[in-house]
C-alpha cells in the first residue's frame, strides 16, 4: 500500500523554516553515498561521462535558452556563463576522463533537490529520481550531488551544503569531486533556470505563475553567474559604504547571495545586541538612544569579530553598515590585511530624488531593518567622509538599476584589479 509523504516534511519547506540541522545533513550525505557506491556502472553508462556527451550538454541549453534572451537571461550574461562552461571543460580535460577511468559515472538519481527529500519520523526518504531518460539519470557523481549544494544554496544556506559536502567526501572517500563541484553547480542551475524559463512558452499559464517562473529562472541564473566570480575571487572583506536609503542593504544581500557569502547588516546586529527583533523600529534623533555614539562603536566592535570569524576561516564576507567614518573603515581594513585579504569598499550612491523616494517608501511600509529616515539624511551627508584608494579597493556604484546588474558592475570593477 502506497503512503504519501507529508508535504510539510519536506526538506524545501524544512530549509525554510529553518529546521534542518547538520546531523540531517550528515544522514542525507550517508543514504546518497551508499546509494552511488551501489550504483550501476558499466561501459556504456560511462559514455555519458565523455568530454563530448558533457560539451553537448551544456550547449544545448544554451542552444534552448537563446530565444529568452529578453525575458529572463540576456545575452551577456549568457555569454559569460558560456565562457565559464567552455573554459572549465577544455582546461579539465584529464579530470573528465579520469572520473570515466575510476567509475565514477554511474546510474544515479538525476533529480536530486530540496523537493524529493522527505524527514519523518528519524528516516530519510529520497524519491522521484529520472526513469526516462539515461542522458538525465547516467552521469558523475558530481553532477548528482551538485544538484542538492545548489538548491541549498539557492535557499540561502551553503552552511548546510558543507556540512552535507563534509560527511559525503568522508563517506564516499572521492576527494575529488570537490573540483568538479563549481561546474555542475553551474549546470545545474542553468538546467533549472532553463526548465523555469520554458513554463512561459505555455499559453495556458496564468499571469501570476508566469511572473513567479520568470522570477525564479532569474534568480537561478544569477546563482549560475555567482558561480563564475567565485572561482576566481580571492579571500575579500567588502564593506558597503553610503547615507540611508542609497540602495546599499540591497546590493549588499544580492552579492552575498550570489557569492555565498555571509551578509552581516549593522541594523541587525545593533538591534539584536538590544535584544530587539531586527524589524523593531527604533525612530530616535540622530546619535540618541540605540544610535548614539557608544552603541554605534560596540556595534561596529560586533561587526568586526563577525568579519574576523569569516575570514580566519579563509571566507570572503559582506558587512553591510554605512561605514561613513574613515576611522571605522580603517579597523576593518587593517583587520582584513591582518588575514591577508583583501579589502573592497563598495561606495554606493543614488540619485537624491529617488533616494527621498525610497525613503518616504520605507516609512510608509514600516516593516525595514533599517531606521534611516529623511529627516536624518541632512545629518548624515553633512558628517560623511568619503573614502579614497589609500583605503582600499574603492568601487562606485550608482545604485539606479536593480541589485543583480548592479552585482554586474561590481564584477566588472572586480575584473580590473
Amino acid at each position: 500500500m502506497m503512503k504519501r509523504l507529508p508535504a510539510e516534511r519536506m526538506l524545501d519547506r524544512l530549509v525554510e523554516q529553518g529546521e534542518v540541522t547538520v546531523s540531517d545533513m550528515n544522514s542525507i550525505a550517508e543514504i546518497i553515498s551508499r546509494f552511488h557506491a551501489a550504483a550501476e556502472k558499466s561501459a556504456h553508462i560511462s559514455e555519458f561521462g565523455s568530454i563530448e556527451q558533457i560539451v553537448f550538454n551544456g550547449e544545448e541549453n544554451f542552444q534552448q535558452l537563446l530565444p529568452f534572451e529578453t525575458v529572463t537571461l540576456p545575452q551577456h550574461e549568457r555569454d559569460v556563463l558560456r565562457a565559464f562552461t567552455e573554459n572549465f571543460i577544455s582546461t579539465r580535460c584529464d579530470l573528465f576522463l579520469r572520473r570515466i577511468e575510476q567509475g565514477f559515472i554511474r546510474e544515479c538519481d538525476g533529480d536530486l533537490h530540496l523537493e524529493n527529500i522527505c524527514l519523518v519520523g528519524g528516516s530519510v526518504y529520497i524519491f522521484d529520481c529520472i526513469e526516462f531518460n539515461e542522458r538525465f539519470r547516467y552521469s558523475d557523481t558530481a553532477a548528482d550531488i551538485a544538484f542538492l549544494l545548489m538548491d541549498l544554496d539557492l535557499h540561502g544556506r551553503p552552511d548546510l551544503g558543507d556540512a552535507f559536502l563534509r560527511s559525503y567526501l568522508h563517506a564516499s572517500g572521492d576527494a575529488e569531486i570537490v573540483n568538479l563541484l563549481p561546474f555542475y553547480k553551474l549546470y545545474r542551475a542553468v538546467v533549472r533556470g532553463k526548465v523555469e524559463s520554458l513554463r512561459l512558452k505555455d499559453a495556458g499559464i496564468a499571469p501570476q505563475a508566469q511572473q513567479s517562473a520568470r522570477q525564479k529562472a532569474r534568480r537561478y541564473f544569477r546563482l549560475a553567474r555567482g558561480y563564475c566570480e567565485r572561482s576566481t575571487l580571492p579571500t575579500t572583506l567588502f564593506i558597503t559604504c553610503g547615507t540611508s536609503g542609497c540602495g546599499k542593504s540591497a546590493l549588499a544581500a544580492q552579492l552575498g547571495f550570489e557569492l555565498g557569502l555571509r551578509c552581516f547588516n549593522s541594523d541587525t546586529v545593533r538591534k539584536q545586541r538590544a535584544g530587539l527583533s531586527p524589524e523593531t523600529p527604533v525612530p530616535v534623533p540622530y546619535r540618541q538612544g540605540l544610535y548614539d555614539t557608544d552603541v554605534s562603536h560596540a556595534t561596529y566592535q560586533e561587526l568586526l569579530k563577525l568579519a574576523e570569524s569569516e575570514l580566519m576561516a579563509g571566507r570572503s564576507v559582506i558587512i553591510d553598515a554605512g561605514f561613513r567614518s574613515k576611522a571605522d573603515r580603517a579597523a576593518f581594513g587593517q583587520r582584513a590585511a591582518a588575514h591577508s585579504a583583501g579589502l573592497v569598499i563598495l561606495l554606493v550612491t543614488c540619485d537624491p530624488a529617488e533616494q527621498l523616494r525610497r525613503l518616504t517608501v520605507r516609512a510608509a511600509d514600516g516593516h525595514s531593518i533599517s531606521d534611516g529616515r529623511i529627516e536624518l539624511l541632512e545629518q548624515q551627508q553633512r558628517e560623511y567622509e568619503y573614502p579614497d584608494a589609500a583605503e582600499g579597493r574603492v568601487i562606485t556604484i550608482m545604485s539606479d538599476t536593480t541589485p543583480d546588474q548592479l552585482c554586474n558592475r561590481v564584477y566588472q570593477e572586480l575584473q580590473q584589479c
